[in-house]
């Protein structure tokens, strides 16, 4: 069965509209990208879409502290991400880039900090 999949290419600021024919689940064409990074786009997004995670976790007497994924994480595993973090709590001082919850959902991915917090 042969199916086309429509979607707007994130990769750049031009947002070239593709088309994506998907045949057995495995993307055969591609068509309306400006640039070979639109193509490489799509056959991941069709296939196995990724998404990179930024939100905060609590600090221990202190503001929000502001994490991301260390790489992408598969998008269906997002809302998952989201249930373990909204439980997480870090106690002050946390150096950029310390890791905050490692391998976030068996995902093989680490939640990092993007922001250094002093003592509260």
């Amino acid at each position: 069965m042969t199916e086309t999949k429509h979607l707007t290419c994130i990769v750049c600021p031009m947002g070239c509209q593709l088309s994506a024919t998907v045949e057995k689940g495995v993307v055969t064409q591609v068509e309306g990208n400006q640039c070979p990074r639109g193509e490489k786009y799509a056959k991941a997004e069709v296939v196995n879409p990724v998404r990179i995670l930024t939100t905060t976790v609590k600090v221990l007497h202190g503001d929000p502290l502001p994490v991301k994924s260390a790489a992408a994480l598969p998008k269906d595993k997002l809302f998952d991400c989201m249930a373990v973090l909204r439980n997480v709590t870090v106690k002050a001082p946390v150096p950029l880039g310390a890791v905050i919850v490692s391998d976030i959902c068996g995902s093989g991915v680490d939640m990092v900090a993007t922001a250094a917090v002093g003592e509260a």
